[in-house]
């Protein structure tokens, strides 16, 4: 155990913490040189595509010190953006030290503040890192500054590299070897190990990623689940490295998998604890807090008929990912489906992208909502994420939604710009600091449902790329929203209902209106398209049919037989009127969710 570190790397987006874990990688031989490739612990196609980190991913690392010794280090690789902020918490629980990466030109930013107070919130050892010192915009002396200022930590320690180029890899694994301590445990204590992930395997079942706090496990085990009592035998244990290495034993301070033949995997919980049933521990490990979603939408199969196939890809998926929730939902133009939970518009569509790519669903996701609470006039409150659900409004006394508090940094030029979309989203109390030269820090109080969308893309839009952000759940305050529903051809599609700002809900409607006139292909009826609060028709478009040349085949003659055939035409349409139904394209769902809130 002396020569065991348990560590990993945070910082915020695109500050270089992926590329640094390629370096340390590399510098270990781990991988050979053939084989290697950039971003080699990002292991999914989506997150090569985008070029960020979804999933925080494990990995064994052999390393001999300048001291001679032999050591083992367990790199816990986690995600940048806030939206997997809790696959970050979920890491830190299962290290004793952390690198903490900010880049050299760009400075101290939101997510570098944020993960910085949940390392010391674990009490982790933190080493700064400040890398990218080989770019010309580099001020090192700038930086070193904020890391005392803002970050109350000694510059002193913070080591220089450039992961691009390989400069100071050396010194960060010393450091890793010298400052973080080793686990604490006992081999001899009845085993306690944190699950702080898992995967499924069509031939093995669930595969477990633990951290072993106490005690020994081995092949042969028999192994309790303590939150479900749920009892199976060890069929193999091992590490991480590219691929899974099995040893003949866990011990207390490694990190590593256990297969143990779970084939349902509604019996594993993230966060749950393993011991031996023969020798069990008097209570379970703390684990981790609760993940609170904060954008709701609804997942339907495209076919009716894909549901049940639907309802194991996301059983399957919620092992990997602890943060995402759902539950049965239905709806009357969409069929069965399910209810989710997500931390944020990006998590949404990582989940959506992930569940076609890596489970082949072809699913429709409803538009997303925030969590209301009503006060109804018999002084009973609900709370509703989902427009299907909004009650009679004359029965409402109050409406409240949620407010965050968010935290931009972005340079002191986009100063204005920021604040005109701040107050555009409904921002107050806005304040603001220069915690360095060039650098300004605004925080306003925001309604939730005005961050989910794509406000960050926003933010990088105005800002070049330079700005950032956080935001913390801060109280419900009282509003006026309305249920905003859209008819086609008189039908409404509880899909498309949303519950919104009332201010806001005709420059909405009108976007909606327009995006489904461009998206719903024309068909031989005319359909209206309209959108409406209660009874009240706010906006509306018309898709004119196309027109079938029924007298293409007359060359010629009377003009009454051309007559005759367009009268027949007009009969039919007025026939297909009453009993035709308009085919809604799967991408007409998803453009809506694109609109931007201008």
């Amino acid at each position: 155990m002396e020569n065991i570190r348990n560590f990993s790397i945070i910082a915020h987006i695109d500050h270089g913490k992926s590329t640094l874990a390629d370096r340390i990688i590399q510098h270990s031989g781990v991988v050979p040189e053939r084989e290697f490739r950039n971003q080699i612990l990002d292991n999914m196609e989506i997150e090569r595509e985008r070029g960020i980190t979804i999933k925080s991913q494990t990995i064994n690392i052999p390393y001999k010190a300048k001291d001679g010794k032999e050591y083992l280090l367990n790199l816990i690789d986690t995600p940048g953006h806030v939206d997997f902020h809790y696959e970050v918490s979920r890491a830190l629980a299962s290290c004793e030290g952390v690198l903490l990466v900010i880049d050299a030109s760009q400075g101290v930013e939101a997510q570098t503040i944020a993960n910085l107070f949940s390392a010391m919130e674990e009490n982790l050892k933190i080493i700064p890192v400040i890398n990218k010192i080989d770019l010309p915009t580099a001020d090192i002396d700038k930086v070193k500054e904020q890391i005392e200022k803002e970050l109350a930590l000694d510059p002193g320690e913070a080591i220089l590299c450039s992961a691009k180029e390989g400069i100071g890899i050396e010194d960060i694994l010393e450091a890793i070897v010298r400052y973080i301590p080793a686990p604490e445990g006992d081999k001899q204590k009845p085993l306690t190990a944190l699950i702080f992930d898992a995967t499924y395997d069509v031939f093995r079942g669930t595969i477990v990623s633990c951290r072993i706090f106490d005690g020994r496990i081995k092949p042969g085990d028999v192994i309790t689940l303590m939150s479900g009592n749920s009892r199976f035998t060890v069929e193999e244990t091992g590490i991480f490295r590219l691929s899974r290495i099995s040893v003949n034993e866990l011990y207390a301070g490694s990190v590593g998998y256990i297969i143990a033949g779970i084939k349902d995997v509604n019996e594993v919980k993230i966060g749950d604890t393993i011991t031996l049933s023969t020798n069990p521990a008097s209570s379970p490990l703390s684990g981790f807090r609760e993940s609170k979603p904060v954008v709701f939408s609804s997942i339907y199969p495209v076919s009716s008929e894909d549901y049940e196939s639907l309802k194991d890809a996301l059983a399957k998926y919620k092992l990997n990912d602890a943060a995402f929730v759902y539950q049965k939902d239905s709806s009357a133009a969409l069929g069965l489906g399910f209810r989710c939970g997500f931390l944020g518009l990006l998590h949404l569509e990582i989940v959506q992208e992930r569940l076609e790519t890596e489970f082949s669903q072809s699913v429709i996701m409803t538009i997303p909502t925030v969590q209301y609470r009503f006060t109804l006039s018999n002084d009973q409150t609900i709370t509703i994420d989902n427009p299907l659900y909004y009650p009679d409004p004359s029965k409402i006394k109050k409406c409240e939604e949620p407010y965050v508090n968010i935290t931009i940094y972005a340079p002191e030029k986009y100063f204005g710009a920021i604040m005109k979309v701040g107050m555009d989203r409904r921002g107050i109390n806005s304040r603001f600091n220069y915690p360095r030269q060039g650098q300004v820090e605004l925080r306003f109080e925001m309604p939730l449902s005005e961050v989910i969308f794509d406000f960050h893309d926003k933010l990088k839009s105005i800002t070049q790329g330079y700005g950032s952000f956080d935001y913390e759940f801060f109280e419900y305050r009282e509003s006026k929203v309305v249920k905003l529903d859209i008819l086609i051809n008189g039908e409404k599609i509880d899909a498309l209902s949303m519950i919104i700002y009332e201010e806001n809900a005709y420059r909405r409607a009108k976007g909606i209106c327009e995006k489904l006139k461009g998206t719903i292909p024309k068909q031989q009826i005319r359909i209206d398209i309209q959108a409406a609060i209660g009874s009240k028709i706010i906006s509306r478009s018309t898709i004119s049919p196309f027109r079938k040349d029924v007298i293409a085949k007359c060359y010629g003659g009377d003009i009454t037989r051309k007559r005759k055939l367009l009268e027949k035409q007009k009969e039919g349409k007025k026939k297909m009127k009453v009993v035709g139904s308009v085919v809604i394209p799967q991408n007409a769902f998803i453009s809506v969710l694109k609109i931007e809130n201008e």
